[in-house]
Formats: C-alpha cells, sequence, structure tokens
C-alpha cells in the first residue's frame, strides 16, 4: 500500500513535464500542439526531435522516467490491493 502515494508523485511529476511539453507545442504552431496534445506516440517523438529547452534532457527524463515508474507503482501498489481484498469468505454461521 506505500506504492501507490509514490505512484501519484511520479504521476503529477510525469503531467507537469507533458504540460511543458504541451505549451511548448502550441506556441509552436497550432497543428503541433493539437498532434502533441491527441496523438500519444507523438509526445516522444516530439520531445526528441522538436522541442527545444534550456533545461531539455531534465524535462524530456523527467517525463519518460516518472511515466514509467507511476504505471510500474500504480501496477504493483494495485496487485497489493487486490490481495488485500481477495480474503477467503467467513462461514455463514457468524
Amino acid at each position: 500500500m506505500p506504492l501507490l502515494p509514490l505512484a501519484i508523485l511520479f504521476a503529477v511529476i510525469a503531467l507537469g513535464c507533458a504540460a511543458t511539453l504541451l505549451v511548448h507545442a502550441f506556441r509552436r504552431s497550432v497543428g503541433t500542439g493539437m498532434m502533441v496534445l491527441l496523438i500519444p506516440c507523438y509526445m516522444p517523438f516530439y520531445a526528441f526531435s522538436q522541442f527545444e529547452h534550456r533545461r531539455k534532457g531534465l524535462i524530456v527524463a523527467g517525463f519518460m522516467s516518472c511515466s514509467v515508474l507511476a504505471a510500474v507503482f500504480l501496477g504493483l501498489g494495485l496487485h497489493g490491493v487486490a490481495a488485500l481484498t481477495a480474503r477467503p469468505p467467513l462461514p455463514s454461521g457468524f
């Protein structure tokens, strides 16, 4: 259960990095911004090829790594919650 707060933390960090990428894409052009917003595979492509920022490495690494870590911790945390809730039922006499 202590993995779920970590999943939330990494998801918030990834969301902040994704918002930075999205704002940059919309400032570049509306078409590029819509592609980054609506096509899931285009955001990493845009981040590596067209995104130019003085902290590009930190933002792109934060987005990619925190997205993966949030997914892993969310999966592990929900697996733990499912294991806790999958208890055998009590006998009907109690």
